[in-house]
């Protein structure tokens, strides 16, 4: 059940209620107070902040009781979550304060002429001379924005703010939240190359599939530095990254188990690519219509790059029907697509990755009892496949090295690299892969990401620590 915080500021009739009395109504409404704030104490009446912890199911009541209740009077009602967000998330700071005339001169005119001649002998030179080495622009036209869809620019950009604030803190790169009004393939294409030569790096985000495919591929052909669509790549590498050590947990060769993936838009795309780059030689890629067989025809080209691979089977099957013997089942679909019953016709020691929000193909309660490993997309449950252990890595790696592009043998080395942070003193069915907050997942991404860069010759640089 989702949970929130609101901070209720009321004003108590000391004649007619009693602090108890308050706290007794936000109780039975269904709310948890966490904290108490006196911001004008006062013998006949007092203002108090009352911060309660309440699930957005049952906000409403917690403030109509108080609402209804004599002698309290509610002033304001103050979403936590939405104070957070008030001016926005994120914001620009000078590296160099400018106090006087000869600042001033340095930074801008006069004296920035010689260094925009510099870059103008010298395009290299943008990436020592300005913010590029270190800037990512994260684009989204808001079609596909998190689990609520086509919701606009405008709404999408909060997302958007919260990744740049990721970036910062966790790999100290600087992105910048960009929202596109148009959802024209070819407008979006054209805007993005517009913009690009101030950026070290492109992260597309929650553009929906299957123009996200397009366009991702058209910008990598046609820009010179890496761009990335987390949807599917990030989602595809942890996901990797999870599977590799539940294999271990159940003592499972990767070669050798069967993978049903339901759910082929971006990330099951890129999931289903990224399995067969690890070594899955029995793939059962799913969608509403059932498998997507081995030799079939498809309309969309993806679907058909999947039946022409031949570890992709040929039996076809509804997703009821194809999960039966599957060692691995991968879901990034819609809730409620699974019964607890369908999951125990999988081989003994069963994987499931249940990753739809916020409510999981199958809920956690009904998996548990009949496979070893469990893991979802929420926060909630252990095993959380979070793409936020993903790119922060990826684009400090790539920006170290000024790498062209973020290829295929880059993101499996982000993957093995974001395992190998769980030792194996620690790896249990309860903990298959790192917290988001561990301080050693971005520096074995970046060093994974920048070796694996070199060799196969898209890194442009090398730094000094692989030097």
């Amino acid at each position: 059940m989702a949970q929130t915080s609101i901070i209720l500021r009321v004003e108590l009739d000391h004649e007619k209620v009693t602090f108890g009395d308050v706290a007794a109504a936000i109780s039975k409404s269904g709310g948890d107070i966490t904290s108490i704030d006196v911001i004008r104490p006062g013998k006949d009446s007092s203002i108090r902040d009352i911060t309660v912890d309440v699930a957005e199911s049952v906000e409403s009541q917690v403030v109509e009781a108080l609402k209804q209740h004599e002698g309290i009077k509610l002033i304001n009602v103050s979403d936590r979550t939405f104070l957070v967000h008030l001016g926005g998330k994120v914001s620009v700071q000078p590296n160099l304060p400018i106090k006087n005339r000869d600042d001033l001169s340095r930074v801008y005119t006069p004296g920035v002429a010689r260094v925009c001649t510099a870059i103008h002998e010298n395009p290299k030179k943008a990436y020592s001379l300005t913010i590029k080495r270190n800037t990512v622009a994260v684009i989204s036209d808001g079609t596909a924005v998190l689990g609520l869809g086509d919701i606009g620019p405008h709404a999408a950009a909060p997302v958007m703010e919260g990744k740049a604030m990721l970036f910062k803190q966790l790999a100290g790169v600087d992105a910048f939240p960009i929202c596109l009004d148009t959802k024209d393939t070819e407008e979006i294409i054209r805007t993005i190359k517009a913009i690009s030569p101030i950026f070290g790096g492109i992260n597309l985000e929650d553009i929906s599939s299957p123009r996200c495919f397009e366009i991702e591929s058209r910008l990598n052909e046609e820009l010179d530095i890496p761009v990335f669509h987390d949807d599917q790549h990030g989602t595809a590498v942890v996901v990797i990254a999870g599977l590799l050590n539940a294999l271990k947990v159940v003592g499972k060769r990767i070669e050798n188990v069967r993978v049903v993936v339901n759910g082929i838009g971006a990330a099951g795309v890129s999931i289903c690519k990224m399995l067969l780059a690890a070594g899955v030689t029995k793939l059962v890629p799913v969608d509403r219509e059932g498998a997507i067989v081995r030799g079939g025809t498809y309309e969309y080209p993806m679907w058909q790059w999947l039946a022409n691979q031949p570890q992709v089977e040929a039996e076809p099957g509804t997703l009821k029907e194809v999960i039966r013997g599957a060692d691995v089942f991968i879901g990034v679909s819609r809730g409620g697509l699974l019964s607890g019953q369908d999951v125990q016709t999988m081989a003994p020691d069963s994987i499931v990755f249940a990753m739809a929000n916020p409510t999981p193909e199958i809920a956690p309660e009904e998996a548990l009892p009949h496979v070893r490993v469990f893991a979802t997309g929420r926060s909630d449950y252990p095993n959380q496949i979070n793409n936020v252990l993903v790119f922060p890595g990826i684009f400090r790696g790539a920006l170290d090295c000024r790498a062209r592009t973020i290829n295929e043998p880059m993101k499996l080395a982000a993957a093995r690299a974001i395992a190998s942070v769980v030792t194996d003193a620690e790896l249990n069915e309860h903990y298959i892969i790192p917290s988001i907050f561990n301080e050693h997942v971005v520096k074995k991404v970046r060093h994974a990401i920048i070796e694996a860069a070199i060799l196969t010759g898209t890194a442009r640089r090398i730094p000094p620590d692989f030097r």
